[in-house]
């Protein structure tokens, strides 16, 4: 028998998905200076998959995800680990030896982007990937 899913956790779930994604890389864009960073970056964007799962079900949350969280673990693991190569490649400094450019950006102009925030990012995607495989298993074992 299955339950007629609530209206207002429907709602709420599609409104604060896309807010809960949006503070999640607020927090991993600056956690380098300030508290936050792809640790607890991810584990707040996470809480928006899940949020997500608990109104719809399983398939709804890993549609909304867009990538299979196996996948993104994978791939976070990857660019954690060259954000690390860089220095010792290009510079021949040892591993893990921060680096740092200039970009330039149309809209907001010159930024600095550095191998600390790619390695951040890989472990937003680890994080996010490895909590909702989890969830998600769990789910589905329920169904």
């Amino acid at each position: 028998m299955t339950s007629m899913p609530s209206l207002i956790l429907s709602t709420a779930a599609r409104v604060l998905l896309p807010l809960l994604v949006l503070f999640s890389i607020f927090l991993l864009l600056r956690g380098h200076d300030l508290p936050g960073g792809g640790f607890i970056g991810g584990l707040v964007g996470a809480s928006g998959y899940t949020l997500y799962l608990f109104a719809f079900d399983s398939s709804a949350a890993r549609a909304a995800l867009r990538m299979d969280p196996r996948t993104m673990v994978g791939l976070g693991l990857v660019i954690a680990t060259l954000s690390g190569v860089i220095g010792t490649f290009v510079r021949g400094e040892p591993f893990f030896t921060s680096q740092w450019w200039e970009v330039y950006v149309p809209i907001f102009g010159e930024m600095k982007l550095s191998s600390p925030l790619i390695f951040d990012l890989g472990v937003y995607m680890v994080v996010l990937g490895s909590v909702m495989t989890i969830v998600l298993t769990l789910a589905e074992a329920e169904e």
